[in-house]
């Protein structure tokens, strides 16, 4: 009788201890933002380097802006903050002469070719601290000494580049080092419609914003000689590329994180199991969530999956497409009986013991 209560009282005080700690435990899974695919589409620029007011073109981000390497005949317009600091150069174009100079109000006579934007920029703060108090100064291309390119994405060297004589795409992705390993497999052309349609039978044409847009492979380019999709490059091309699309796991699984799918469409929940290193020793198989992004809303679909039916074959293998987040629940059960085996269970022969005394 006294092993029965001792045995039943070791019951209680770990299910109560179990109780206490899932208590504080996450029960949900995270809920993911909208994917971006399913976001309005970052849309390319029909004119990079279209006139705005004052004459200025308007460049791409300025995360590639400040690479342009400044040469003879490029045009600049100058912008000094604080407002009113600097206004005999402030909002104002100047072009660089054949020497690869350019005369400046208060500041003379300065070499400016072979510079890039951003070295240039620094070069002006430094010379501006002698009139101006912290001075901040933005410089914009407003015309080119030779027609450039766009390059932008997840490329190892994004940014302007010259497009001096002629130059194919392979070409100038190895000047650039090529794609970062995150990059998708897919690289975007977008062409001012001037210049004429890219020459590919899968190029879209669009007359509204007078531009033709076509997506080639990597693979492609790499893989075959003298390619189709190795085109040549005309001014004021864009050539993009994302990154790559990925699935996400997270919960019971060994290994968390992003799983890229490359030039897959999809892939199985088996597959991305597996390269999360599988399940661990908690995970509840037969309640796995996929969390699919509803298009045009911050919402996601729920779909639970019996992971563990269909690896015994019984149920087929669920695909998985870009941006879905799969999450593997922990298995609350499995845990108390683990850790009543691992408390309760080793001490038993002890109370046998004694009850036997």
């Amino acid at each position: 009788m006294a092993l029965t209560k001792f045995v039943c009282s070791v019951v209680m005080l770990s299910a109560g201890a179990f109780a206490a700690w899932a208590q504080v435990q996450p029960l949900t899974p995270p809920t993911g933002q909208s994917s971006p695919n399913q976001a309005a589409p970052n849309q390319t620029p029909a004119n990079p380097a279209a006139p705005i007011g004052g004459g200025q073109r308007e460049l791409p981000p300025d995360s590639i802006r400040p690479n342009y390497v400044l040469g003879s005949n490029d045009q600049i317009l100058i912008r000094v903050d604080p407002p009113g600091s600097a206004d005999e150069i402030n909002d104002k174009p100047f072009r660089i002469d054949a020497d690869g100079n350019v005369n400046l109000p208060l500041l003379g006579r300065l070499h400016a070719s072979g510079m890039s934007v951003q070295e240039l920029e620094t070069d002006l703060v430094r010379r501006l601290r002698e009139y101006i108090r912290e001075p901040q100064v933005i410089i914009n291309v407003t015309q080119f000494h030779s027609a450039p390119v766009f390059v932008v994405g997840a490329f190892r060297a994004p940014g302007i580049y010259p497009l001096q004589g002629t130059r194919t795409l392979t070409e100038l992705l190895t000047q650039i080092g090529g794609t970062q390993p995150n990059a998708s497999r897919q690289i975007t052309i977008t062409r001012r419609a001037e210049y004429g349609a890219i020459p590919l039978p899968e190029a879209v044409e669009d007359p509204e914003k007078k531009i033709s847009t076509v997506e080639i492979s990597l693979a492609s380019l790499q893989q075959n000689v003298n390619p189709a999709e190795d085109i040549v490059l005309q001014p004021y091309d864009v050539i993009r590329v994302e990154r790559a699309e990925q699935i996400y796991i997270t919960g019971d699984v060994v290994r968390t994180g992003g799983v890229e799918l490359g030039e897959r469409e999809s892939i199985s929940i088996v597959q991305a199991l597996a390269m999360s290193g599988g399940f661990s020793s908690d995970a509840l198989k037969d309640k796995v969530r996929i969390l699919r992004p509803v298009i045009n809303t911050n919402r996601r679909a729920i779909i639970v999956v019996d992971v563990k039916r269909v690896l015994d074959g019984k149920e087929n293998d669920i695909p998985l497409l870009p941006n879905d987040v799969v999450y593997i629940p922990h298995s609350y059960k499995n845990f108390f009986w683990r850790t009543f085996s691992q408390v309760a269970l080793p001490i038993i022969p002890y109370v046998i013991f004694l009850a036997a005394q």
